[in-house]
C-alpha cells in the first residue's frame, strides 16, 4: 500500500434487514481494511455519492427484474458516486488524479475495476452533476412520451430527484404548461418560483383529481410519473386524446411501510385508456442505450447557459449518510440527496 494512503476507511453497511421501512438502527458506519488495487483495479477516493430510492427496494428484498442485487445483513451499501483515482497499477488506462464515476458509493474509498469506472470528461461543469438522475426523465420524455410543442405535462413527485429535473426538461423540450405534484406547501412554492412550474397539485389538500382538473381544465397530454397510486389514477382521468404516459417510478408503493419496496398496486380506469387512446409505458434506461450520452451533452449545454439547474441537498460526512437515507424516505429534501465526503 502506498504510504500516503490510509490503511483503513469507513463504509456504511446494512446492520439488520428491517421489517418495513429502514431506519437509523438498521445501518452501521464501520471501519474496514483498505485493500491495495491489483491488476485491472484502481483505488478511488469518493467525493460524492447519491442517496437513491432504489436502495429501499434492495433492502426490502423484492428485486425480481432488477439489475442490482438484494442487500443482506452485513453488506456494504452501494450506489452512484464520483471520486478521484488515488492509486492505479502500471498499465491501467486510468491515472492518479483522474475523476471517475462508478457504483461503489457509501464508502470513503472504493476499489473498482477499470471497466466499472467512467472517466469524467468535463461534459458537465460540476462533477456532482454527474449524480443527477435526469437521464431517466430525459429518456422518458423523448423516447416514450415525446413531448411536443404546447403540450400540457404533469410530473408527479415533482420535488424529488427525478421530478425536479423532469419539469425543467419538459419545458426545454417545448411544453406549454407544466404541472407538478408534491406533498409539501414549501416545496410547491419552490417548484413555481425556482423551477418554473405553472401550477402544483398539493397532496393532502383535497382530492388530487379535483385539483388536477383545476390546474389542467383541458386535460394533460403527457405524464411523467414517479409516484403511482392516487396520482396515476387521477392522471388517467385527466388524459386528453392520444395522451402519452411514461412511468419512471412508483414511490407510493416503494416507500410504503406495508410493502417491501417492489410492488405498487393501483386502480386505473382502463376504459378511459381505450377510448382516449392513451399509451402507458414504463421506462428502463437499459432499453435505450443511447440516451445517457445524448442527455449528458444536452445537460452540460443547458447547465452552462443557465437554462437548467440540478436541485440537490448536500449532506456532509459519511457519518450522516444513514440519516440522509431516512430523510429522503421521509421526503424532507428538495431534489436529489447527495452525501459529500
Amino acid at each position: 500500500m502506498n504510504a500516503t494512503l490510509p490503511r483503513t476507511a469507513r463504509e456504511v453497511r446494512l446492520a439488520a434487514v428491517p421489517k418495513g421501512l429502514p431506519a437509523l438502527e438498521h445501518f452501521a458506519v464501520v471501519t474496514a481494511p483498505l485493500p491495495e488495487p491489483t491488476g485491472g483495479q484502481v483505488l478511488v477516493r469518493n467525493r460524492y455519492f447519491v442517496v437513491f430510492p432504489g436502495l429501499r427496494t434492495l433492502i426490502g428484498g423484492e428485486v425480481d427484474g432488477l439489475p442490482l442485487p438484494q442487500l443482506l445483513s452485513g453488506d456494504p451499501l452501494f450506489g452512484p458516486a464520483v471520486g478521484e483515482v488515488v492509486a492505479a497499477p502500471a498499465g491501467s488506462p486510468l491515472r492518479v488524479g483522474d475523476q471517475v464515476a462508478h457504483m461503489f458509493g457509501w464508502r470513503e474509498y472504493a476499489l473498482v475495476s477499470d471497466g466499472e469506472c467512467t472517466p469524467l470528461d468535463g461534459t458537465l461543469p460540476d462533477p456532482v452533476a454527474y449524480l443527477s438522475p435526469g437521464s431517466a426523465a430525459y429518456g422518458a420524455l423523448t423516447r416514450l412520451a415525446e413531448v411536443r410543442p404546447g403540450d400540457t405535462v404533469l410530473v408527479t413527485g415533482a420535488a424529488g430527484a427525478v421530478g425536479s429535473m423532469a419539469g425543467q426538461i419538459a419545458r426545454l423540450l417545448g411544453a406549454g404548461r407544466v404541472i407538478g405534484s408534491t406533498g409539501s406547501p414549501r416545496k410547491a412554492e419552490r417548484l413555481v418560483s425556482e423551477l418554473g412550474y405553472d401550477a402544483v397539485v398539493l397532496r393532502g389538500s383535497g382530492p388530487v383529481a379535483d385539483q388536477l382538473a383545476k390546474a389542467a381544465p383541458e386535460g394533460i397530454d403527457v405524464l411523467l410519473d414517479t409516484v403511482g397510486g392516487e396520482q396515476l389514477t387521477a392522471a388517467v382521468g385527466a388524459a386528453r386524446q392520444g395522451a402519452r404516459f411514461a412511468l419512471v417510478g412508483a414511490m407510493s408503493g416503494q416507500m410504503s411501510a406495508q410493502r417491501a419496496g417492489g410492488s405498487a398496486p393501483v386502480e386505473i380506469d382502463s376504459y378511459r385508456l381505450v377510448v382516449r387512446g392513451v399509451s402507458l409505458r414504463g421506462y428502463s434506461g437499459a432499453d435505450h442505450p443511447g440516451v445517457e450520452a445524448e442527455w449528458l451533452g444536452r445537460f452540460g449545454g443547458w447547465l452552462r447557459t443557465g437554462e437548467i439547474r440540478f436541485p440537490h441537498a448536500r449532506i456532509a460526512g459519511i457519518d450522516r449518510a444513514p440519516l440522509a437515507l431516512q430523510e429522503m424516505i421521509e421526503g424532507r429534501h428538495f431534489g436529489a440527496v447527495v452525501v459529500e465526503l
